[in-house]
């Protein structure tokens, strides 16, 4: 689920959290994710220390669901053209560091 409920998962309502069913008006964030920390040996050395995640944002309906991030891009070609658009563009301190 999107929410606070969800990043204090300590005071989550069981019922509607862990129990409940999923209900029109509801959102939730759909993001799978790789995560590899700078030590681990078992991944090439080059994926060591990155973390990847695409999420996406989804509300219930009656009928399924509608994706509300579905005009953000989830290609790799798509994200990093959508990234160097906005190179320039971000203000200070976010910005978006050059590869390598």
């Amino acid at each position: 689920m999107l929410g606070l409920d969800v990043h204090d998962c300590a005071k989550a309502r069981a019922e509607t959290y862990k129990f409940g069913r999923l209900a029109p008006g509801m959102v939730l964030t759909v993001e799978p994710g790789l995560y590899f920390q700078l030590d681990d040996l078992t991944v090439p050395e080059r994926y060591r220390g990155i973390g990847v995640r695409i999420e996406d944002d989804v509300v219930i309906t009656p009928d399924g669901y509608e994706n509300l991030s579905a005009a953000v891009p989830s290609e790799p070609d798509a994200v990093e053209a959508w990234v160097r658009s906005l190179a320039g563009t971000v203000p200070e301190p976010w910005v978006i560091p050059e590869p390598g």
